[in-house]
C-alpha cells in the first residue's frame, strides 16, 4: 500500500471518525446527560456547603458545547489511529474485504480500547470517586487499555502461527482463550477500585455505566460501517457506467 493510499485511508478514516462522534453525541447528549445532573443533584444535595461556589464552567455549556467537541475531537483522533492500523491489518488477518475489516477491527477496538479497561475500572458519575486518587485511577485504566490492546494484536499473531497446525477454528479457540486467560490474570493481580459511597443509588450508577458503554458501541460500529463503505469505495471503486447515447461508434 503505498503512501498515497495510506492517506486516502486516513482522511476517510478521521471523516468516518467525525461521522460515528456525532451518532455517539446524540447517544451521550440523550442518555449520559441526565444521568450526570442526577448524580450532580446527589453531590450537591450532601455537599451543602459548595452550593455556592463559583463555576468556572457553566453546567449548560458542559452538557452542548463542551460534550460535542470532546466526543467529536475523540472520534476523529481514534478514527484517524484505527485508519492506520487499518492499513497494517488488511489482507494480514484473513481474507476479508474492506468492509468486513473495518467492521472487524472495530469490535476490536471496541474490545481491546473500552470494554476490557471498563469491565476492571468502570466509569463512574460525578460523586463517586475520591479526588485524591484521581491520577492512580487513571494510570491503572490506560495500563489495561494499553495490555488489550497489546494482547489483542499478540493473540491475531497467535491465532496465525497456530493456524497451519491446529486449523483455523482451533487456532481461533486457543488464542481466544490465551487472551482471555492473560487478562483474567491482569484483573486479578492488578488493585481494584471502588470509591463508590455507600448511600449512592445503585440504578443510578448502573444506568451511568451502560450510557458510557451505549456511546462507545455506536462510536466503533458507526465507525466501522461508515468506514468500511469509504474504503470499499476507495479500494474497490466501481467502473463508471457509459451511457449509450454517450457512446462513440467505432470507425469501420
Amino acid at each position: 500500500m503505498n503512501s498515497a493510499m495510506v492517506r486516502n485511508l486516513l482522511v476517510r478514516g478521521m471523516l468516518a471518525g467525525l461521522g460515528a462522534g456525532v451518532l455517539a453525541l446524540i447517544v451521550a447528549y440523550f442518555l449520559g446527560e441526565p444521568n450526570v445532573d442526577s448524580a450532580i443533584g446527589f453531590e450537591e444535595s450532601h455537599a451543602p456547603g459548595h452550593e455556592h461556589e463559583v463555576e468556572l464552567v457553566s453546567r449548560s455549556l458542559q452538557s452542548t458545547a463542551g460534550l460535542a467537541t470532546g466526543v467529536l475531537v475523540y472520534g476523529v483522533a481514534f478514527g484517524g489511529i484505527a485508519a492506520l492500523a487499518y492499513c497494517f491489518a488488511l489482507g494480514r488477518v484473513g481474507r476479508f474485504g474492506p468492509r468486513a475489516t473495518a467492521l472487524l477491527l472495530s469490535g476490536a477496538a471496541l474490545l481491546a480500547v473500552y470494554v476490557v479497561p471498563f469491565l476492571k475500572y468502570p466509569a463512574n458519575p460525578p460523586a463517586v470517586g475520591d479526588h485524591d486518587t484521581i491520577a492512580k485511577r487513571t494510570t491503572l485504566f490506560f495500563l489495561m487499555m494499553v495490555l488489550g490492546v497489546l494482547l489483542s494484536v499478540a493473540a491475531v499473531i497467535v491465532g496465525k502461527r497456530l493456524a497451519p497446525a491446529l486449523g483455523n477454528w482451533y487456532a481461533t479457540v486457543a488464542a481466544v482463550l490465551g487472551f482471555v486467560a492473560v487478562i483474567g490474570l491482569a484483573y486479578a493481580f492488578l488493585p481494584s477500585v471502588n470509591e463508590v459511597p455507600a448511600d449512592f443509588p445503585a440504578t443510578l450508577l448502573w444506568r451511568f455505566r451502560l450510557s458510557t458503554l451505549a456511546m462507545q458501541v455506536t462510536l466503533w460500529t458507526g465507525f466501522g460501517l461508515v468506514f468500511g463503505e469509504l474504503a470499499e469505495r476507495l479500494l474497490h471503486p466501481k467502473p463508471a457506467a457509459v451511457s449509450a447515447g454517450a457512446a462513440v461508434a467505432a470507425p469501420r
